[in-house]
């Protein structure tokens, strides 16, 4: 390649978000925004509306890593729910992939469950064989009616048959959790039917967040009027143990490192989950500090 034909740089457009095990990957904006962007409590992509990139800017993004990102050798896929690309763009992308970036190991994405029902089981087996090797999902909550009152779209048991035949794929299943939207008087059966969901799918990793209302937001707003009950910073410990003590997984990694969060884990499960408890026991009982709110971000 002359000098002529290397690019000047990626294509990106409006705010870009990746999870934090993606921060030394190669971040391929292949769609536009959300296509549920319906949640409640999302103000991740109001900047722009979804859409399909044009190829011809991915091409170019190709090129460009090709020539200065040999030193990446994964390739992370925005925005918030790529996975919901047909599969004629995912074949042409990891067809991409692989002939443009050959030392890429693996690929991954955010995904929801809308985008995994419109997969068949081929389209899945097919997409892990080709180099999809991981998604993000934003589960949130397993709670029937807290999902409804966030805007998530689907049922608790849908979450649950859908994310199943993911995992039997072979890619394997980030799931994350947010703390704090089933409000003080669902708190904790949000906490335990979140728990049990997790505990049926089994995924390899679980990140708990916990909730920040946002101005730009339905929750937000409902929030700023009193009409939305926050749980307080020890409500959401209490939430976070009662997640932890209903939370069965026979391999993975539970994890609730967030800037969001009063109180970090990182722990392998079933191997440390008496651990957990423990430590969250001391912090109910104030004998582990929590961060100030000052420091909380997302």
């Amino acid at each position: 390649m002359s000098e002529k034909e290397i690019p000047n740089g990626f294509h990106y457009v409006g705010n870009c978000i990746r999870p934090p095990s993606e921060a030394n990957s190669i971040l391929l904006q292949a769609t536009l925004g959300c296509s549920h962007s319906k949640c409640t409590f999302c103000g991740a992509y109001k900047d722009k509306r979804f859409a399909i990139k044009d190829r011809k800017h991915l091409e170019s993004d190709l090129r460009f890593a090709r020539h200065y990102c040999k030193r990446q050798d994964r390739v992370f896929v925005m925005d918030g729910d790529a996975f919901i690309m047909p599969m004629k763009h995912w074949k042409w992308l990891l067809g991409e992939i692989r002939d443009k970036l050959p030392w890429v190991r693996r690929t991954t994405c955010y995904a929801n469950l809308k985008s995994i029902m419109l997969k068949s089981d081929e389209d899945l087996k097919w997409l892990y064989d080709n180099g999809l090797k991981a998604v993000f999902l934003g589960l949130e909550s397993g709670h029937a009616q807290v999902r409804k009152d966030i805007r998530k779209g689907g049922t608790p048991e849908e979450l649950i048959h859908h994310c199943k035949r993911l995992r039997k794929s072979g890619i394997k299943l980030v799931s994350i959790v947010l703390l704090g939207l089933g409000q003080t008087h669902l708190s904790m059966e949000h906490a335990r039917e979140t728990g049990r969901a997790l505990s049926e799918i089994d995924p390899e990793a679980v990140s708990a967040l916990s909730l920040m209302p946002l101005r730009n937001t339905p929750l937000g707003e409902a929030y700023e009027k009193g009409e939305f009950d926050m749980p307080d910073p020890l409500g959401i410990i209490r939430e976070l143990r009662e997640l932890v003590e209903h939370t069965n997984l026979s391999r993975g990694s539970f994890r609730s490192v967030h800037a969001s969060n009063y109180l970090p884990i990182d722990a392998k499960f079933p191997r440390d989950k008496e651990a957990v408890l423990a430590t969250l026991d001391q912090a109910l009982a104030g004998n582990v500090q929590l961060k100030p709110e000052w420091m909380r971000g997302l």
